[in-house]
């Protein structure tokens, strides 16, 4: 069972660093079965949370805008797309 509550507490590093580490032990297949499903479950909400992290960090980004002076002249959301 993943203890989904302890992850919504993690701070991004941490997360991603404990979902490497998973993938990790996933990848050598040393790990009994019933572990590996346990631990592969708490990846992927770990990847959940990493990836909502970032999602909210992409909204608080925000690119500086030039005037025609060279200046900058203030702030304007962050355009992902272009």
């Amino acid at each position: 069972m993943t203890d989904t509550a302890s992850i919504k507490t993690l701070p991004f590093e941490k997360a991603l660093a404990e979902l490497e580490e998973i993938v990790r032990r996933l990848e050598r297949g040393d790990v009994p079965l019933e572990d590996s499903i346990a631990i592969y479950e708490r990846g992927e909400a770990l990847k959940k949370h990493c990836e909502q992290l970032l999602k909210k960090a992409e909204a608080r980004i925000e690119k500086i805008t030039i005037g025609p002076d060279g200046a900058a002249s203030g702030t304007a959301p962050l355009d992902v797309d272009n």
